[in-house]
């Protein structure tokens, strides 16, 4: 798995709506990347759900948000759609499938999977804080806005 400090690749992710997104786009703010297995479930569904209800808060503390996982862009746009997430970007890790979660060591080999994790990046693009969950837990969304709030410090 990445390790703190150390800066993460560069990749190029597009969201629901087929907006490219990079980490060198958002130099200057933080990055929080919520990781979950897979659109179309329950505790995912909370996860996205709960970072879209925290969108003022994350902007406040110069964080952009966003939901990643193995789904296709159409995959994404439908569930976002159904979830009536519009303020937070969900990208698409599709192709190559799980690219980013591999390059990041939280893909799961044996089912396709990422691992249910969030990871925060500074202003840089360095790791600050990871956490892995089980797959059947919400993270604690709390957990993830203090990090964030002392960050901002």
């Amino acid at each position: 798995m990445i390790t703190l400090g150390t800066q993460v690749p560069q990749f190029e992710l597009k969201d629901q709506n087929g907006t490219p997104f990079t980490p060198i786009a958002l130099r200057g703010k933080h990055v929080l990347l919520s990781f979950h297995p897979l659109a179309w479930t329950g505790v995912c569904q909370r996860q996205m759900e709960s970072l879209e209800m925290n969108a003022s808060v994350f902007e406040e503390l110069h964080t952009v948000a966003f939901g990643v996982s193995v789904d296709s862009v159409p995959c994404k746009k439908a569930w976002a759609e159904s979830m009536n997430v519009k303020r937070t970007p969900l990208l698409a890790d599709f192709w190559p499938h799980g690219g980013l979660a591999s390059a990041l060591g939280i893909f799961r080999d044996d089912t396709g999977i990422s691992e249910r994790a969030n990871l925060i990046l500074d202003s840089e693009g360095f790791v600050r804080w990871i956490k892995v969950y089980p797959i059947s837990e919400l993270p604690d969304l709390k957990e993830v806005i203090q990090v964030l709030k002392d960050l901002n410090s």
